[in-house]
């Protein structure tokens, strides 16, 4: 499973760093994760100070 970013992403960037393979990308209005290549590690659920990344 993957996780995506919810729609309470506050678009800080936290997350993007985080993950270990780059699944992470600034999208228009938030983040976004790349699901093919997502490896479900949670690193992103993590750090979010808002909990916007969950698992799908």
């Amino acid at each position: 499973m993957a996780y995506k970013i919810t729609d309470a992403c506050i678009n800080c960037g936290a997350c993007e760093p985080e993950c270990p393979v780059q699944s992470i990308s600034e999208g228009d209005t938030k983040y976004v994760i790349d699901a093919d290549t997502c490896i479900d590690c949670a690193a992103c659920a993590d750090v979010c100070p808002v909990s916007a990344c969950e698992q799908v």
